[in-house]
């Protein structure tokens, strides 16, 4: 297997945040042995047992029939055409890579490839790497990833932990990225304008520009002239689509990729610190004769660092703010935000604004995920203490968050209280406030 690049790996950022790597392979974590419970095991399982079974499709494998199992919308397609993933041989700016993706599943597929790859979000492991061959079989077998993926998918690019990458690179004409230009890591922080190299593009950004639908002249000072890619409505001059399931590649799907992987990554290293410091603690504490139940002043510091980098990106707290209106032009934006819980005034998480920021109301779908709800009781505690403070204070909460306006704050905090039970029992016993 080829491991320089994997699924979801776009570019890796030369610059950033540095974060050391997690040790997760032994206890507590025990990533490689521990029983997962993500929805490709359970796919797997009712494939076993016969409950439910996979169609071939002549021109795509089992590409369709696998997006309906994992519930995994055709309108979420973007393409990218640089070499940065497991089949790269098979990849090039008149063929690229198709990716499709849910709250918790991503899934790639090849034009001939010999695999359809899968990455998913275990709720206690993170992310967790699959591939199923592309052959007709009475009994397709999802097969797990045993470390290769790893040496990508696990590093300070994923905040250390078993996770997922979107990048963004220059490419050149046969989609191998110019890797001396430099590569970003981007989440919804990255310049509009640094993101999307070596992927195809469609909707309309205004003025804004990006490095979409564009190769790179590495003998130039700027090497991507971005006005040809600018608000494309087609990719059919660029190379032929009528093999993909869907003539687009959204943007704003592209977006929310974008915020969700990092989101998950998060999540799962708040996990990660949590379960490893109290694991330490326990150690420490029979070594000690000190109660069972003791944390350490090293512990709490560990736990309450991790949940509130956690907050700050479940709030946008960095979110980079668009200078023209987005829009993409799939069915991804409407589909997207039919999903997930509404407030009896009708308001969800899910809604977008797209004229200044991403989303009407700044804070993560991903706060109802089953990751988010699984986090260790330590870290929870200290997340949705938190988040009560920077809700209901009117300062904000101390000044970190003052992107959010007051209307803003009074917004989360009233569609969450209708919409999560756990944040109105905590935001009831913490501030007395009646949402």
């Amino acid at each position: 297997m080829l491991v320089a690049v994997w699924l979801f790996v776009l570019v890796l950022s030369t610059s950033g945040e540095v974060v050391a790597q997690l040790e997760f392979e032994g206890a507590p974590i025990n990533y490689a042995t521990a029983p997962v419970h993500d929805p490709v095991a359970s796919l797997q399982q009712k494939l076993d047992q016969g409950e439910v079974s996979l169609k071939w499709d002549d021109e795509h494998g089992w590409l369709p029939s696998v997006l309906e199992q994992l519930n995994v919308p055709q309108s979420s397609q973007l393409l990218v055409f640089s070499k940065t993933s497991l089949q790269l041989r098979r990849i090039m700016p008149s063929r690229p890579r198709a990716l499709y993706f849910s709250d918790e599943t991503y899934i790639g597929w090849v034009q001939r490839g010999d695999v359809v790859e899968v990455s998913t979000v275990d709720p206690e492991q993170g992310a967790i790497f699959y591939t199923l061959k592309q052959q007709i079989t009475e009994s397709p077998k999802f097969v797990r990833d045993r470390g290769q993926c790893l040496i990508c998918h696990a590093s300070s690019r994923t905040k250390g932990v078993p996770g997922h990458l979107v990048r963004s690179v220059y490419p050149s004409r046969d989609g191998q990225p110019h890797f001396g230009l430099g590569t970003i890591t981007t989440d919804h922080s990255t310049p509009f304008e640094k993101r999307f190299g070596g992927w195809y593009v469609t909707g309309t950004h205004g003025e804004m520009r990006h490095l979409g639908n564009a190769i790179a002249d590495d003998n130039r000072k700027d090497p991507i002239d971005p006005e040809p890619g600018a608000n494309l409505a087609s990719l059919g001059r660029l190379f032929r689509t009528s093999p993909y399931l869907q003539q687009t590649s959204d943007l704003v799907a592209m977006m929310v990729l974008e915020h969700q992987a990092q989101m998950h990554n998060l999540i799962t290293r708040a996990s990660f610190e949590t379960r490893r410091a109290k694991h330490h603690d326990d150690v420490m504490n029979t070594a000690l004769e000190r109660p069972k139940d003791y944390c350490s002043d090293s512990t709490g510091r560990r736990i309450a660092s991790a949940a509130e980098k956690l907050v700050e990106y479940l709030l946008f707290e960095d979110e980079f703010r668009l200078t023209s209106p987005v829009a993409g032009v799939s069915g991804f934006a409407d589909e997207f935000s039919t999903r997930g819980p509404r407030d009896s005034k009708g308001r969800s998480l899910r809604d977008f604004d797209l004229q200044t920021r991403m989303f009407k109301y700044p804070c993560s779908f991903l706060i109802y995920s089953e990751a988010f709800d699984s986090l260790p009781e330590p870290a929870l505690d200290v997340v949705y203490t938190r988040l009560v403070e920077v809700l209901v204070s009117p300062a904000g909460g101390d000044g970190v968050f003052s992107h959010l306006s007051d209307a803003d704050r009074t917004a989360i905090r009233e569609i969450l209280s209708e919409t999560k039970p756990a944040f109105l029992e905590r935001l009831a016993s913490i501030s007395n406030v009646v949402p």
